[in-house]
């Protein structure tokens, strides 16, 4: 199963942005964004929908639960 940490890392690169950008993006700070993506630190479920909405991703495919990134 792929984990959280993991999947943001991807969506990132994809999207061609680096952390800070994300971060800005998602309107939180630069390291608790970095504290994702090194698997230290796990946002609440508000961060985790806002993560999904920003990424354009479910929430299921965010986690790890499916391989279906669309939201249904």
């Amino acid at each position: 199963m792929v984990k959280l940490y993991e999947r943001i890392r991807i969506l990132r690169k994809e999207r061609g942005i680096t952390q800070k950008e994300a971060a800005a993006g998602l309107g939180i700070g630069y390291r608790a964004y970095q504290c994702y993506e090194l698997d230290q630190r796990y946002p609440d479920i508000h961060g985790l929908v806002n993560i999904a909405e920003f990424f354009g991703v479910s929430l299921d495919y965010l986690v790890g639960l499916s391989d279906v990134r669309e939201r249904q």
